[in-house]
């Protein structure tokens, strides 16, 4: 068999209620919705937790967090967990990351040969929730309102900086794998950091949403008391009592978010149109790691098991997979598993600790049982929180809340709880086994304050004397870099172009 090239591109906080089969029609993605033509795209593809490092952690094993340990955004994603980096290299390709992975600890690798950027965040412990101390905000890191109230538009921001530099960066690998220096397959990963907020957007992208009519939730705020208890502890997390959010700064938010989307359409077209002028070809992943609320029910950004954070985007391109629409339930971390398969990589030694499988046969009609997991135990939570998707049911448990399950056909806005309805105990009952036989809650709680207990501990000790951050430093061979001394220039100006001789 030979060896596929792999392309993967990851963007950062994108809602999947908004590619029920590829991109809305109304949102201006020409490149994603020719790139979905060729794609098998899932319509209901969950992330494993609605958070950057938990859920990277999660679609990069294919293990949740209560697995992996990357319960929130300051917790190690330890060096011995196989990744589909990992797991590609092991079968000789060439593996490489450009852009956000949001990996903590000081393994800022995780089986990706080269990283062609750093991190857009930090690698320390220093955004470690506290269990003990539940409804303290740390209000140098957590969310706010901010990102609402303060949306519209500007030419460059930190953001904009970043996912500039990650396409950029990607394009030159992909030019330079062209040129045939290297003979292995490779895997690419280009992963930006849009539309996750801020909510700012460039003017040119902006303006394509003039007049939108998507620019108010489905869902008007619902008001504080008669808000679920999670989504209590989200709005105290994200300090709502200290803004005023108006109807334009909810309109603005949304319009500079679809903005952002058309943004990254720019940037993922300039990648692939790369692909295609240097005549490589690649299996394409397209998703995110998790959604945004979007003011739906008056809630922003992410942290729930509600469709717009906890849903993302899915696509696959390859020969071996049928383009169409798959409408059965699947998770980011079933993506390292498929990746297994699609490559040919045998992943026998560790499926017993793994908690995805593989979903390209979807894509031909195949069928899956197994329900769709995904947890949280980050800001925002004092428990764990744990849900399952099957069928047309979303199950949502917490030791500290009452259980959750909305049928989704039904109710796709999730407005109706059936967990106390008599002529669903059957269907709750059922879940409640499911969700017995997958969880320990009290092993997992203690486990998660274990581990915030002792970052805490870490991160106060390596800040005091001398600081030796673990943020990845990108290495760039100067000497070896354009033309050097001990290079014959006649071989490097022809090992340098493609195509040759045209």
């Amino acid at each position: 068999m030979t060896q596929p090239n792999i392309l993967i591109l990851m963007v950062d906080q994108l809602n999947g209620t908004l590619f029920p089969d590829g991109p809305a029609d109304w949102l201006h993605t020409p490149n994603l919705k020719k790139l979905a033509a060729r794609s098998t795209r899932y319509a209901n593809a969950y992330t494993g937790s609605p958070l950057c490092a938990p859920g990277r952690a999660s679609f990069m094993s294919g293990q949740l967090p209560s697995r992996t340990g990357v319960y929130d955004n300051a917790a190690e994603f330890s060096s011995d967990i196989p990744t589909y980096a990992h797991h590609l290299r092991r079968a000789g390709y060439c593996t490489c990351l450009s852009g956000k992975m949001h990996f903590v600890g000081p393994d800022q690798l995780h089986g990706f040969e080269e990283r062609l950027t750093t991190d857009i965040y930090p690698a320390d412990f220093g955004w470690t929730p506290d269990y003990r101390k539940p409804g303290e905000r740390i209000d140098w890191w957590y969310h706010n309102m901010g990102s609402v109230t303060g949306a519209g538009v500007a030419e460059i921001t930190n953001q904009m900086e970043y996912d500039d530099e990650v396409a950029h960066f990607a394009k030159m690998k992909l030019y330079d794998l062209s040129r045939g220096g290297d003979d292995r397959p490779w895997c690419v990963t280009a992963s930006f950091t849009h539309p996750h907020d801020p909510y700012v957007a460039r003017r040119k992208y902006w303006d394509l949403y003039e007049g939108c009519e998507h620019l108010t939730p489905k869902v008007p705020a619902i008001p504080y008391e008669e808000q679920d208890k999670h989504s209590k502890r989200i709005f105290d997390a994200n300090d709502w009592r200290s803004f005023n959010i108006t109807d334009e700064d909810i309109s603005r938010s949304r319009r500079a978010y679809f903005a952002n989307i058309s943004y990254l359409d720019d940037k993922i077209g300039e990648i692939l149109q790369v692909l295609e002028d240097t005549r490589q070809e690649a299996i394409i992943v397209f998703c995110s790691d998790h959604g945004d609320m979007l003011g739906e029910r008056g809630l922003w950004f992410k942290m729930s098991f509600f469709e717009g954070s906890s849903r993302v985007p899915l696509m696959i391109s390859a020969q071996e997979m049928e383009p169409g629409l798959v409408e059965t339930p699947v998770s980011t971390i079933d993506l390292t598993p498929t990746l297994g398969k699609l490559a040919g990589v045998d992943m026998g030694e560790i499926e017993p600790w793994t908690d995805g499988e593989d979903i390209s046969a979807l894509a031909n009609g195949a069928t899956r049982e197994s329900p769709v997991a995904i947890e949280y135990a980050a800001e925002g939570s004092n428990a764990p929180l744990v849900s399952l998707r099957h069928g047309r049911f979303k199950y949502n448990r917490c030791a500290l809340d009452p259980e959750q399950l909305f049928d989704l056909d039904a109710d796709p806005e999730e407005l109706t709880n059936l967990a106390e309805d008599p002529a669903h105990q059957e269907t709750l009952d059922d879940f409640r086994a499911r969700a017995d036989a997958r969880w320990d809650l009290d092993r997992f709680d203690a486990e998660v304050r274990a581990s915030q207990a002792r970052r805490w501990i870490v991160y106060e000790a390596l800040r005091q004397g001398g600081y030796y951050p673990w943020d990845y430093q990108p290495l760039q061979k100067a000497s070896e870099r354009y033309m050097r001394n001990h290079m014959d220039l006649n071989v490097l100006e022809e090992s340098k172009r493609f195509p040759r001789g045209e």
